[in-house]
């Protein structure tokens, strides 16, 4: 009777531990689904959007809409480089995001969606014709004018986090493959953007000297990738040397992030089989060890083989995946609403709704809304009539075109793209006017077509 109320205390202290380590890893799990929720990301950049577009028009929020123009420079001894924070925005935190972008496709290609021809052709030739036909529509309202058509590139791309973001509002209404077919599609979507960055739309004339300088930084990266090297310090320094010559060599900075996704090592330290037994070796290992006590890190052995599994762990996990995984939180989070806060506002002045409407508006316009859904139903039909690819399973041609609707919102990248097209400020300010309402009617449009094409799953 004696030991009891000392029993009742530390069976107390036992339910209140695991009472707080519960309630943790519940906030944990919380916390890690919040981070890589699409929607949340997309309903960010939105927020991000609606900022700026405020900061723009609003004469007292003023301030902060030219805060993007502040100087900003980095010096080491005789070296410097400044830029204003909008262009620190552009060409270096973007060179972030398709970095991250370059891992993605990077995996898809390897093991995803896009690692077989069967697989990756629909969402390939789909996506091809989504970037064609609105390319083509743009350049009809166009062709009379070679400053406003330049910004053929424009309606070609599709912002993955919003067309992600608006197809899981809708949770289990949609198609698993619906889904994984707009995910491989913006993945390629994005490929084709990139190119068209890189070939079409250079920053300045080229510097050969500095394309040299960037392909020697190529070759001791890919030299690190096979030698197997995973350190990920060995890839980040010489990546920012990579940044910077491609910086100045006249090809959008962005593109380093890219070259440098495709130098990252995709494969794992130790292999399956060898993992497995070392695995099931600590952990017998550590049950022999067990002193049978609540509080296991106070036991030494203990601590030691969970060392060991967690060095096995990380050995069985590819650099490639780190990077994605440690960068993707940063990337929505942190550097798309900063680019949105930094290039969405535009100053909705008179002269910019005045009729007749100007041609980059509607080929803007009809090239999202339009060449964006004919495009990709197209190029789906006829690859799929030739037996090159099949449909993605439980989906059918109606959800294909209203997902090509959803497709239209070209947020981010297009954005990107209309700030390299045109040196005309006004024709910059029409191009983000008319892709900001046409992704918004692009996302209630696309949004309420797939909802109407689509069945509630009978487990909801």
């Amino acid at each position: 009777m004696l030991y009891l109320p000392s029993l009742l205390y530390k069976i107390g202290q036992m339910a209140v531990k695991n009472k707080i380590l519960t309630g943790s890893i519940a906030a944990r799990n919380f916390f890690n689904a919040f981070l890589h929720n699409e929607s949340v990301g997309g309903i960010l950049l939105m927020i991000c959007a609606v900022i700026a577009l405020m900061c723009a028009n609003i004469p007292q929020l003023s301030f902060l809409h030219d805060l993007w123009e502040t100087p900003f420079s980095i010096s080491l001894g005789s070296f410097r480089l400044e830029m204003s924070l909008e262009l620190w925005i552009n060409d270096f935190l973007m060179a972030i995001f398709f970095f991250v972008v370059g891992l993605e496709i990077k995996r898809e290609m390897m093991v995803g969606e896009l690692s077989s021809i069967r697989q990756a052709a629909l969402p390939i030739l789909a996506a091809v014709g989504g970037m064609v036909v609105p390319a083509i529509i743009y350049t009809i309202f166009n062709f009379q004018d070679a400053e406003s058509l330049q910004g053929w590139g424009i309606p070609m791309a599709t912002d993955i986090a919003f067309a992600l973001g608006v197809l899981s509002l809708l949770g289990k209404r949609v198609p698993l493959g619906l889904k994984v077919f707009l995910t491989a599609l913006a993945i390629v979507d994005d490929l084709g953007a990139i190119i068209v960055l890189a070939v079409f739309y250079p920053t300045h004339a080229l510097h050969f000297d500095m394309l040299v300088y960037a392909a020697i930084i190529m070759l001791l990266l890919l030299t690190f990738n096979r030698s197997k090297v995973n350190n990920p310090l060995l890839y980040v320094v010489p990546g920012l040397f990579l940044w910077y010559f491609v910086f100045m060599s006249g090809i959008h900075a962005t593109i380093a992030g890219v070259l440098l996704a495709l130098t990252i090592p995709s494969k794992t330290v130790i292999n399956e089989v060898r993992f497995s037994v070392s695995l099931k070796y600590w952990l017998e290992k550590f049950k022999s060890v067990s002193n049978s006590e609540v509080e296991v890190l106070a036991n030494s052995e203990q601590q030691h083989i969970i060392h060991q599994i967690g060095r096995n762990v990380q050995n069985i996990n590819p650099l490639m995946h780190k990077f994605e995984a440690g960068l993707h939180p940063w990337v929505t989070y942190f550097i798309m609403p900063v680019f949105a806060l930094a290039n969405a506002g535009v100053a909705l002045t008179g002269d910019l709704f005045q009729l007749p409407v100007p041609a980059v508006a509607t080929g803007i316009f009809f090239g999202l809304l339009l060449g964006k859904p004919i495009g990709i139903f197209l190029f789906s039909f006829a690859a799929v009539k030739m037996r090159i690819a099949q449909l993605p399973s439980g989906t059918q041609w109606k959800q294909i075109f209203a997902l090509g609707i959803i497709a239209g919102i070209g947020f981010t990248m297009s954005i990107f793209i209309d700030g390299l097209a045109f040196e005309s400020e006004r024709l910059i300010n029409i191009g983000k006017a008319a892709i900001l309402g046409t992704s918004l009617v692009a996302a209630l449009v696309g949004c309420l077509a797939v909802y109407l094409t689509s069945k509630p799953d009978k487990g909801e």
